[in-house]
């Protein structure tokens, strides 16, 4: 990378942190290319971003942002995920930390605040926004068939007392 790339590169960092929600560190020794990619795929299903980069860059594009409380988790191999939506990209790097050991989920920071791996990894255990999202339309959608079935159920009962009767007349006459 030349000076102008450097450059151009510090500034989309900044960028990012100036408008994600969380930022992930996570170190990566010895990833194959396959791990790496599959991890970027289910990173990117997630709606986040999966780079590796410079700490020396990283540092520099934190200057002044709400993320600068990870500056001291960039140390050694590091990558940087980072996403509106934090506990999808979270459940994705717990998950696959849990099936690879050669990732290692060191920490981040979520909307300014500074997040242990322990804290990383309660984020990944909550429902995801699409999860709170369906259980809210469960909730709204049972009351209202509860509802539906007890405006059936009188007319029903209704039909079937009637049916009886209709039926012991027939019996009476025959």
């Amino acid at each position: 990378m030349d000076r102008t790339e450097k450059r151009a590169f510090v500034d989309f960092l900044a960028k990012v942190f100036g408008s994600a929600n969380i930022v992930i560190v996570t170190e990566n020794k010895g990833l194959t290319v396959a791990d790496v990619t599959e991890l970027r795929r289910n990173i990117r299903a997630a709606g986040a971003s999966y780079k590796v980069a410079k700490n020396r860059l990283v540092s520099r594009a934190l200057d002044g942002t709400p993320f600068d409380s990870i500056a001291p988790l960039l140390k050694g191999p590091t990558a940087l995920a980072w996403a509106d939506e934090p506990v999808a990209v979270a459940k994705v790097l717990v998950e696959f930390a849990k099936k690879n050991d050669k990732l290692v989920v060191l920490g981040g920071a979520l909307d300014g605040q500074s997040l242990d791996a322990n804290a990383i990894k309660v984020l990944a255990e909550l429902p995801s926004l699409d999860e709170l999202r369906a259980k809210l339309v469960g909730m709204i959608n049972t009351p209202a068939t509860r509802i539906a079935g007890i405006t059936q159920a009188p007319a029903g009962q209704l039909a079937r007392v009637l049916g009886a009767y209709a039926s012991t007349g027939d019996s009476e006459a025959a």
